[in-house]
């Protein structure tokens, strides 16, 4: 493996791996996801999947991992979306 393909493989395992981790983290914190679109997180999920498959097809284990790693970060971020938007709701129909 050449030393630019290791670089950039690595770059883009890094990026991948803190895209949506800030916001994982902002969600659990505040408990809210009220101004997170769930388009997006689904579309980042779909990439992830067809990046990952596009990966093993050519045998590169930097698009593999750091596809999997943004499967893991959409798929809690949209689980948290589901469960605090619903939360957020049930506890607002009750205050009034």
């Amino acid at each position: 493996m050449s030393f630019i393909e290791n670089f950039f493989g690595t770059a883009g395992f890094i990026t991948a791996v803190i895209g949506l981790t800030p916001q994982v983290y902002k969600a659990f914190k505040t408990k809210s996801t009220k101004d997170i679109a769930m388009v997006m997180l689904i579309n980042y999920f779909l990439g992830s999947v067809c990046w990952t498959v596009y990966g093993i097809y050519i045998c590169s284990k930097f698009v593999i991992w750091s596809n999997i790693a943004v499967l893991i970060t959409s798929s809690i971020t949209i689980v948290q979306k589901i469960y605090y938007d619903k939360r957020n709701i049930d506890g607002s129909s009750h205050d009034s």
